[in-house]
């Protein structure tokens, strides 16, 4: 369940990600239907690389996008479980995407300051 501090911690990082356009970001993407664990023989691993052109709030399914030159990326709002910032310009949401799915998308922004 998505606790309050964790909703506050969500909307402040889409409320300051326009310091990151124009920044290259890496998005690596893991899919698994084990409870959230990802570890390497449970999980399904994607990795994008584009540059940060613009994010935005999509009302009409309460997503949270991310764009780049040819490029398209959302979180479900709504399902996100956590966010967690394991390092500098790094960050790690965990979704719930049904009842035994669950996805974790890995940001690392090469930012310049």
């Amino acid at each position: 369940m998505n606790t309050e501090a964790n909703k506050i911690k969500i909307l402040e990082f889409f409320e300051e990600i326009q310091k990151y356009y124009e920044s290259k970001v890496e998005i690596t993407e893991g899919l698994c239907t084990s409870s959230g664990d990802f570890s390497a023989e449970k999980t399904t691993w994607n990795l994008f690389e584009f540059n940060l052109v613009r994010s935005a709030y999509r009302n009409n399914g309460a997503r949270f996008m991310m764009e780049g030159d040819g490029f398209y990326y959302e979180l479900d709002a709504h399902a996100i479980l956590s966010l967690n910032q394991p390092g500098r310009h790094k960050f790690e949401f965990v979704e719930q995407l049904g009842e035994s799915v669950f996805r974790i998308t890995k940001l690392r922004f090469h930012y310049k300051y």
